[in-house]
C-alpha cells in the first residue's frame, strides 16, 4: 500500500521548494490526540524565517500551503492549519477500511518493510562473563538485545546475534582462587543451579581475598598468568570445568528467554591477537611503551598490553573486531553494554579508527542504564548479586499465587513477558528499579496486560468458526457508522508500521511499548462500551477485533514476548 508519511512529506517539499528555492526536510509526527488528526507537521514555524517578509506570520504561511495541498493527497479527506503554524492531516474512510483489510490479509508479516533489505547486521548483546552469575543487569542487556535484533529484522536486515565472554582475565583467577579454598568440593554439585550458585560464591570469595589479603593476591595473580600461558594442566582442567558449568546455564536461560545466537566470542580467542595487533603498531606511533606497559593516548590514555605482556579488554576488543569481520562481513556491528562503559568504548574506537579505519566506522556502541534496586547498586565482586533467574522465578511465583487456575505454560511465558516488559518499556539509557507490582499486573502499563488484551481478542473470536469468512467487502464496510471508540482504534491500528520504523531506527523499543499499551487500552474501552457478536455491525467488529488481536501479536513478538491464546 501506499506510504500516507512519504505522501504528505513529498507534496510538501515540492510546494516549498518553489517558495524557498532549496530543499527542506519535512518531519511527520502522529499527534497525540488522534482527533487533531492522524498526521501532523511543524514545518512551518521551523522554515518561516526564510519568507518573513511575504507572509505576516507561520499561520498565514500554513494557510497557503493548505490550499496548495488540496486535492493532491488522495488518501487525505481532510487538511487544516491550527496556530501558531502547524499542519494537520486526516486520513480518507476508504483508505483506512483498505488499510484493515491489508493488516488482517497480511497477517504476522503486516508492519514489515525493506529499508534494510540486503544489510547485514552484527548485534552483540548480553555478554555475560563465564564464573560469575547472569545478573539483571544482563537480563535488560539481553531483553533489549533481542528486541532490537528482530525490530532490525523486521526492516529487511540479515542480522547475526553475537555473545562475547570473558572465560580469561583478572574475575576467572579471583573465581578458580575462590574454588580452590571453598569447602565446597566441586564432584559434590550434581545441579545445575548449585554449580552455578557456587562459581558466583567462589568469584565473591577470591574478590574478597584479593581486596583483604596479600598473600591471596599474589596467588590469584599467579592464577591469572597461569591460565593465559596455559602452563598449569590441573588449573586448565578446572578452568575447563568451571567454564563449561557456567556457559551450559547460560544456555538455559537463553533458550528460556528465546535467544538463539548464531556465534559466540571468547576472550580466550581474542587475547592473543589482540596483543600481537598492539604490538605491531608501536613503531608507527599508534601506540607507545610506557613503564613497560603499552599505552593508547587520546580522549583517555588506557594501557592496551599491560606490563605482564597480556593484552587488556581495549586490545582484545581491536582483535574482536577483526575477527568478526571475517565471520562475517557486515555492515555494521552494534555492541550492546551497560552506560558505564561508554567512556572506555570512546577510547577503543579511537584506536580501532588508527588500526582500522573501515571497522571502526562500522561499529557502533549503545548503551543502556542500570537497574537498580532498592538497597542500592548490585555487586558480584560483593556476592550480592539479583540473578536474573530469581528475578523470572520470583515474578512466576507471584503470578501463581495470584492466578491459581493459570497452566504452568501459561505461567512461564506471562512471567517472561512481565520481566522483559519492564526492562522496555522505559527509555534505554535510563536507569529503572524494578518493580513485582506493577510489573505482573494485569491493568496498567504491563506485559501481562498487553498479554490479556491479546487473549481477549482470541477469546472473541474463538466464537465464530471462521472469523475471517463473516469479513464483508471493504465497499460495504464504508457504509458503516462508526462509533467514536471503533474510529478511534481504526486509525491507531495504521501507525504501526511506522511505529515499529520509529522504534528501529531510535533502538527505541519503550516506542513500541507506548503504542502498543495504547491500542490495548483503546480496545478494551471498545469492548466494554461495544456488543461484538451479535450486534448489527458484527462482521466490522470481528475485523477490527482480529486486526487488533494481529497487531498486539506482531508488536509483541517484536518485544521479544509471548502472545499467549488464553489466560
Amino acid at each position: 500500500m501506499q506510504n500516507v508519511e512519504k505522501e504528505i512529506a513529498d507534496a510538501l517539499k515540492k510546494i516549498l521548494k518553489e517558495e524557498i528555492g532549496e530543499d527542506v526536510k519535512i518531519e511527520i509526527s502522529r499527534p497525540q490526540d488522534s482527533s487533531h488528526g492522524d498526521y501532523s507537521t511543524n514545518i512551518i514555524l521551523r522554515i518561516f524565517h526564510k519568507l518573513a517578509q511575504k507572509y505576516q506570520n507561520p499561520h498565514d504561511l500554513a494557510e497557503f500551503i493548505v490550499n496548495q495541498l488540496q486535492k493532491k493527497l488522495p488518501n487525505i479527506e481532510k487538511i487544516q492549519a491550527f496556530p501558531p503554524g502547524f499542519i494537520n492531516f486526516w486520513l480518507s474512510g476508504k483508505y483506512l477500511f483498505e488499510k484493515l483489510d491489508h493488516i488482517t490479509t497480511q497477517q504476522d508479516n503486516f508492519g514489515k518493510e525493506a529499508q534494510l533489505r540486503n544489510k547485514k547486521i552484527m548485534l552483540e548483546f548480553a555478554d555475560p562473563n563465564p564464573f560469575k552469575e547472569f545478573h539483571i543487569g544482563h537480563l535488560r542487556n539481553i531483553t533489549l538485545g533481542e528486541s532490537y535484533a528482530r525490530l532490525l529484522e523486521f526492516q529487511g536486515a540479515d542480522v547475526w546475534r553475537v555473545n562475547y565472554q570473558g572465560d580469561v582475565g583478572m574475575h576467572v583467577a579471583k573465581a578458580l582462587w575462590g574454588v580452590q579454598n571453598s569447602k565446597v568440593k566441586m564432584q559434590n554439585l550434581k545441579s545445575k543451579d548449585e554449580r552455578s550458585k557456587f562459581l558466583g560464591e567462589a568469584y565473591a570469595l577470591g574478590a574478597k581475598a584479593y581486596d583483604e589479603d596479600e598473600k591471596a593476591k599474589k596467588e590469584i595473580e599467579e592464577i591469572n598468568l597461569k591460565i593465559y600461558q596455559k602452563s598449569d594442566q590441573s588449573l586448565n582442567k578446572l578452568w575447563e570445568k568451571g567454564r563449561k558449568w557456567s556457559l551450559d546455564h547460560f544456555e538455559e536461560i537463553y533458550k528460556r528467554l528465546r535467544t538463539r545466537y548464531k556465534r559466540y566470542y571468547f576472550e580466550s580467542q581474542t587475547a592473543e591477537p589482540g596483543r600481537e595487533i598492539v604490538l605491531k603498531n608501536i613503531e608507527n606511533k599508534i601506540f607507545e611503551k610506557h613503564d613497560g606497559a603499552v599505552v593508547f593516548r587520546g580522549t583517555h590514555t588506557r594501557v592496551f598490553v599491560t606490563s605482564e605482556n597480556y593484552a587488556t579488554y581495549e586490545a582484545k576488543d581491536l582483535a574482536l573486531a577483526k575477527i568478526k569481520f571475517e565471520d562475517f562481513k557486515y555492515d555494521r556491528s552494534i555492541i550492546i553494554t551497560a552506560n558505564e562503559q561508554i567512556e572506555y568504548f570512546k577510547v577503543v574506537l579511537e584506536a580501532m579508527k588508527k588500526v582500522s579505519l573501515e571497522l571502526a566506522n562500522k561499529t557502533i556502541h549503545e548503551s543502556f542504564g542500570f537497574v537498580k534496586l532498592k538497597e542500592g547498586k548490585m555487586s558480584s565482586r560483593k556476592g550480592s548479586v539479583i540473578t536474573g533467574e530469581w528475578l523470572l522465578d520470583e515474578a512466576k511465583n507471584r503470578l501463581k499465587s495470584q492466578f491459581p487456575k493459570m497452566d504452568g505454560e501459561t505461567l512461564e511465558k506471562v512471567a517472561v513477558g512481565a520481566v522483559k516488559y519492564s526492562m522496555l518499556k522505559f527509555s534505554r539509557k535510563s536507569d529503572i528499579t524494578f518493580s513485582f507490582d506493577e510489573s505482573i499486573s494485569l491493568e496498567g502499563n504491563s506485559g501481562p496486560y498487553l498479554q490479556y488484551s491479546y487473549a481477549r481478542t482470541q477469546s472473541v473470536l474463538a466464537k465464530i468458526p471462521n472469523p475471517k469468512s463473516k469479513i464483508p467487502n471493504n465497499s460495504k464496510l464504508q457504509n458503516i457508522k462508526l462509533e467514536r471508540e471503533e474510529e478511534l482504534l481504526l486509525r491507531l491500528l495504521i501507525h504501526f508500521p511506522e511505529v515499529v520504523k520509529d522504534s528501529s531506527e531510535n533502538f527505541a523499543p519503550n516506542i513500541l511499548c507506548n503504542f502498543l499499551f495504547e491500542l490495548a487500552q483503546s480496545f478494551n474501552n471498545f469492548y466494554q462500551k461495544h456488543k461484538i457478536i451479535g450486534s448489527k455491525t458484527e462482521e466490522f467488529r470481528l475485523n477490527l477485533t482480529l486486526a487488533v488481536g494481529q497487531i498486539l501479536k506482531n508488536g509483541l513478538f517484536l518485544l521479544g514476548i509471548e502472545a499467549p491464546e488464553k489466560m
